[in-house]
């Protein structure tokens, strides 16, 4: 994995999962001129692609035909850097699908943004444990799905513990229109991804309940306020909580129907169950996230009524109305 200047290079890159994100970076990946290798697991979804050359999960999409279709994992495992691209939840069982296939050091970017239920583990160290011959990695940021496959510009961070791997990594998927910023805070990028998937289910509670455009900007700036809290409480850098996979992240998926956990907000601000939503719209992460979000900041004795909010709205432990007023009814304190 090295070029004739000694220099570190990712010159096939797979992508394990074919949904709609794993789909994108697929199609990215090959626009920066990689042998790019795409394994699904699902057989549907892997049919689709085979005989449409498009994914189930992002419809109107044409996979680029340089883009291989690995008939299983160790086909996949054989890349010199591999995308790790399943839910948050599912990343244990693909660690430890791939970890015996793979050669050791093999960089594995996980691009799920969550926390594992639990385990209470955040995704490098899922990998870290699950796939001990493999080198983790983060790729987080703001970005939807249709709009990287389609070649709109989007900005995200790479994050690896190694600066020179994080760079080669960044350059090795990077291009005019995808452009990753490298970084070595893997802690700080994972917290911002799964935090504001949580908040995002909030902001779109606001919108759902019609509380106006003053709430909802109230509410993602008091919630980046959370994330950042449960930031330093588990050791990330103000910098990275303030960058693309933080704050970033955060004014996307807290602005648009276009996130999935805002929709799902919207949703139950609507008065719709979270069992019937999730039916309909698919996974939102940060339903998962929720609940282990909130436990470890209580570990930590970090305050985070928005999350808990949200928490005790999924487990039905309190109303949509309870669920506001607990929020609006704070004690009045000083900002800082």
């Amino acid at each position: 994995m090295t070029d004739a200047l000694g220099q570190m290079a990712f010159n096939h890159i797979a992508v394990i999962g074919a949904g709609a994100w794993g789909t994108a970076l697929a199609l990215t990946c090959a626009r920066a001129g990689r042998q790019v290798t795409l394994w699904e697991h699902d057989a549907a979804n892997a049919a689709s692609l085979r005989d449409k050359r498009e994914s189930l999960f992002l419809r109107g999409v044409r996979l680029d035909d340089t883009i291989h279709l690995a008939a299983d994992a160790a086909a996949a495992a054989r890349a010199d850097a591999i995308l790790l691209v399943v839910p948050a939840q599912a990343v244990r069982s693909a660690a430890m699908q791939l970890a015996p296939l793979m050669a050791d050091g093999t960089p594995v970017i996980v691009c799920a943004k969550g926390i594992e239920r639990g385990t209470k583990k955040f995704m490098s160290e899922i990998v870290a444990a699950c796939a001990p011959n493999a080198v983790p990695a983060i790729l987080s940021g703001p970005s939807f799905a249709a709009d990287v496959a389609r070649g709109l510009p989007t900005a995200v961070t790479l994050a690896a513990a190694d600066g020179a791997l994080a760079q080669a990594l960044a350059q090795a998927i990077g291009s005019a229109t995808f452009r990753p910023y490298h970084a070595t805070d893997m802690r700080g990028v994972e917290i911002g991804g799964a935090t504001k998937n949580v908040l995002a289910i909030a902001a779109g509670i606001v919108a759902g309940r019609k509380l106006g455009a003053s709430a909802g900007a109230a509410l993602t700036t008091r919630g980046f306020a959370e994330l950042t809290r449960f930031g330093q409480a588990f050791g990330a850098k103000p910098q990275t909580l303030m960058g693309l996979s933080g704050l970033g992240d955060l004014l996307l998926t807290c602005s648009t129907p276009q996130s999935r956990n805002f929709s799902f907000g919207v949703k139950l601000g609507q008065g719709e169950k979270p069992d019937s939503i999730q039916r309909s719209t698919g996974l939102a992460e940060g339903a998962f996230t929720a609940p282990v979000l909130l436990d470890m900041a209580r570990d930590r004795a970090v305050d985070m009524p928005i999350a808990a909010a949200v928490a005790a709205l999924l487990d039905r432990t309190m109303t949509l109305d309870e669920a506001i007023k607990s929020l609006l009814t704070r004690p009045l304190k000083s900002e800082a």
